[in-house]
């Protein structure tokens, strides 16, 4: 299974700046998604992250990992959790291995380690091309919207 963006918009809640897929190009939903982020010089952050020397936050790779996470857990869940949010609840053992600069494709690949009483545990690898730049575990689940 393929996402576009404008698919991707009707599942995650996140929009410019903060957007961080742009396109999912394999899902099998509740085990393993991998998606892209096309890094751009004009993203927000690269005004103060370095002046002279841009490079990718590797908060926000982790963010774009779990926006990935985020759509694989969405498209395996039933109706009823379809209408909540996932919120983040641990980031272990994260390691960043190489900077990612504008002009970059990110491949963002997740793995499902377990789904049990809706906390969902992933392992998220960052690529570009095929050196590793930022691996991390992730836990998340699935909660009310805030009114």
């Amino acid at each position: 299974m393929q996402l576009d963006i404008n698919e991707i918009m009707k599942i995650l809640p996140h929009r410019y700046p903060f957007l961080m897929v742009d396109r999912i190009v394999e899902l099998e939903p509740g085990k393993h998604c991998v998606g892209i982020k096309n890094v751009s010089i004009n993203e927000p952050f690269f005004q103060g992250h370095f002046p002279g020397h841009p490079v990718m936050p590797g908060v926000l790779i982790v963010e774009a990992m779990a926006q990935v996470a985020g759509i694989m857990a969405y498209v395996a869940s039933d109706e009823a959790t379809k209408k909540k949010v996932s919120y983040f609840m641990s980031i272990d053992n994260a390691k960043f291995r190489k900077p990612v600069f504008p002009g970059d494709q990110l491949r963002i690949e997740i793995e499902t380690t377990f789904n049990r009483r809706g906390i969902w545990g992933v392992n998220g690898k960052a690529y570009v091309g095929d050196v590793l730049v930022t691996e991390a575990a992730l836990k998340a689940t699935f909660a009310d919207k805030a009114t």
